[in-house]
């Protein structure tokens, strides 16, 4: 409550100070003061989240995907656009990723290991031998055991659960990146490639049509000052699953945005680089008058996913939690310490108070309810598709991770029977989450978390923006 009180008091006292304090206090209140209170089509509010990611959840989170473990994610940047022919790539040096060659990532075994006690002990021998091949290799000494084992794992893998399409492991094309080496920041990358990328998202998979522009959209021609307000009133319109799906949409654009706007190159010399917070970025961003008015909605959408991607691990407990689960790294006391913290992240994210209920999606007739939720399903896997035409490759990385963290979050909210019935030794339930879906899912959720915290920086920023 202390929270929600210091706002709006901040608020009501703009129009006092000397004249540079109230450029600053303008400046807060276009980005932030319409960011309070209670979210769209949620019980929680602004406040309540801030408290617990900041002080509680976000500590946790960051040391966890900075373990072995979390760090290390496998992905194929060399796909082609599968919607229009484009080879360019982005051509700043900060773009580029280096990928890890098989000898600097832990003891990680093949995509036929599934992470289990019993894979990671059927042969100490075999895995000696296999550490000296490429990761993604798969040994032709595996005993039949594990090959059946193998082919059920791929069964579950390639389940139609899935809501967006997995980079294939296999493919010699795809290899691991070490996350903690390639941050995401600002990379230079923008222009009409970039937003060629968000225009086919909103305009093609938001479920709106397209007489109604989304606001700000440059590919629009010509933009009244009322589009906003016919954007959104009609969005409103919209049923709770179509306005949740471009919520989501608008909240991981916002987080993206975020993090640009806090990793900025704000100084460069011949020996080193500076990275920090641009406030100009920020605020062109976000600010009200910037943006239409549209900017203050769109950090209340990070709010929103920052909801759903928490009730999504909050949910996953079980599978965490069976004795047969390992982050297995090879460093078996590192191991069993990152277990634990991942289960104290998803019991605190499990007593949050406020939770995001699933149960109000797609609670209609059955039959119009699975075509919706098979609706919904396909178009972000048509999201997952775009992020290979992204011509940055870091910022191709991050969107990647991002969007299949995201895609991973709604497979576990809609598979609460499956998860309800896994057993300690089986996946007999059909629910199953590959290695891959594990680290993208927690560190695209940290990745909103850390966004959320970086407001709470912005503010104090923008508050002292006449400073010098």
């Amino acid at each position: 409550m202390c929270w929600r009180v210091s706002v709006f008091a901040l608020c009501s006292m703009l129009v006092w100070g000397s004249r540079a304090r109230g450029e600053a206090d303008d400046a807060l209140q276009r980005c932030f003061c319409q960011v309070t209170g209670n979210l769209d089509d949620c019980i929680c509010d602004v406040e309540t989240i801030d408290r617990f990611n900041n002080h509680k959840l976000f500590p946790k989170l960051q040391k966890l995907v900075e373990s072995d473990y979390f760090r290390y994610y496998k992905v194929n940047l060399k796909k082609p656009c599968p919607f229009w022919n484009d080879t360019s790539h982005c051509g700043v040096r900060d773009c580029a990723v280096k990928p890890c060659s098989s000898d600097e990532v832990p003891g990680f075994k093949s995509p036929g290991y599934k992470y289990t006690e019993e894979a990671n002990h059927l042969d100490e021998h075999l895995y000696e031998c296999e550490k000296e091949k490429r990761l993604s290799a798969v040994d032709e000494s595996l005993s039949e055991e594990a090959l059946k084992a193998m082919l059920k794992w791929n069964q579950h893998d390639d389940s139609a659960d899935n809501f967006c399409e997995l980079d294939d492991e296999d493919s010699p094309d795809a290899e691991y990146v070490d996350l903690l080496k390639n941050p995401e920041r600002y990379t230079g990358y923008k222009g009409e490639d970039t937003w060629r990328i968000w225009n086919s998202i909103y305009e093609e998979n938001c479920f709106k049509p397209k007489a109604v522009p989304k606001p700000l959209n440059p590919f629009i021609p010509t933009r009244g000052e009322n589009d906003g307000k016919v954007f959104y009133n009609w969005l409103e319109g919209l049923c709770v699953e179509k306005r949740a799906f471009y919520r989501l949409i608008s909240g991981l654009h916002a987080s993206i945005n975020v993090h640009l706007s806090a990793k900025y190159l704000l100084k460069e010399t011949w020996m080193d680089k500076i990275w920090g917070h641009n406030i100009t970025e920020f605020q062109k961003r976000f600010d009200a008058a910037l943006t239409q008015e549209e900017g203050p909605k769109r950090l209340k959408n990070l709010y929103f996913i920052y909801l759903i991607e928490l009730r999504a691990i909050s949910k996953v407990l079980p599978f965490f939690e069976r004795s047969s689960f390992l982050l297995y790294t090879g460093n078996h006391s590192k191991d069993i310490e990152n277990k634990q913290l991942l289960l104290d992240v998803l019991h605190d994210a499990n007593n949050f108070p406020l939770h995001f209920d699933e149960h109000s999606l797609f609670s209609g007739d059955k039959r119009e309810a699975d075509k919706l939720k098979e609706d919904l399903r396909e178009h972000f896997r048509n999201i997952s598709r775009i992020m290979d035409c992204v011509g940055c490759f870091k910022c191709r990385l991050w969107g990647k991770l991002q969007t299949q963290g995201l895609g991973t979050a709604l497979k576990i909210l809609f598979s609460e029977k499956q998860i309800e019935n896994l057993t300690d030794s089986s996946q007999s339930s059909g629910f199953h989450l590959k290695r891959q879906e594990i680290v993208a899912l927690f560190n695209a959720f940290a990745r909103i978390s850390t966004s959320v915290n970086e407001l709470e920086t912005f503010r104090k920023l923008l508050q002292n923006i006449q400073d010098p």
